[in-house]
């Protein structure tokens, strides 16, 4: 079975915190859209989250076992994991389109604010798992995710985001630039 990962599960270094997957095959997800927001208020920080929707979503799809399945769930927690439909997935990768693809998602969620805003350090894993993939996904993640306008913090030096890994000084600069070009 696979997890449709869409923010830092992108992330090879993030996603093994919680436990081994399969490879990491790049998609788009059609008939999402992923957005800024926290599921509520006792959040430090606003996440991702995607709901049905008109959109479509970078992310990859993650072969896992039963017995990982588990934990990823615990990791999402508060979210609601719901099957995705093959015929919703489009790659340039070969993947097993007969097993069942999970994603997490929440039907209702609260803008990101001053008190739980976007921050640097979960964008700059994101990222790093976007760019492990290349630019271009990057590219395709900013324009299609919605809520860039709301409060932004840069945490970098004390980081907000507890999973936060295999972000270099080298993929901040280049998420910097990223995130200038796309955002202007």
């Amino acid at each position: 079975m696979y997890i449709f990962g869409y923010g830092s599960l992108i992330n090879a270094a993030s996603r093994q915190l919680t436990g081994q997957t399969g490879a990491a095959i790049p998609v788009i997800a059609k008939g999402l859209v992923r957005y800024w927001g926290k599921i509520d208020d006792s959040y430090i920080m606003s996440p991702l989250v995607v709901n049905q929707g008109n959109g479509e979503v970078t992310g990859v799809l993650l072969e896992v076992s039963p017995e990982e399945l588990v934990e990823f769930d615990r990791r999402e927690a508060g979210y609601q994991r719901v099957a995705l439909d093959a015929s919703q997935i489009s790659s340039d990768h070969a993947f097993d389109n007969s097993q069942p693809i999970w994603v997490y998602v929440t039907q209702y969620h609260l803008p990101p604010c001053e008190h739980s805003p976007i921050v640097q350090s979960y964008v700059d894993t994101v990222l790093t798992g976007c760019l492990e993939i290349s630019e271009q996904f990057a590219r395709h993640f900013i324009a299609n995710t919605v809520g860039w306008q709301f409060p932004y913090e840069n945490d970098r030096l004390s980081p907000k985001y507890a999973r936060m890994a295999g972000v270099s000084a080298q993929h901040q600069t280049w998420i910097d630039a990223l995130l200038l070009e796309c955002k202007a």
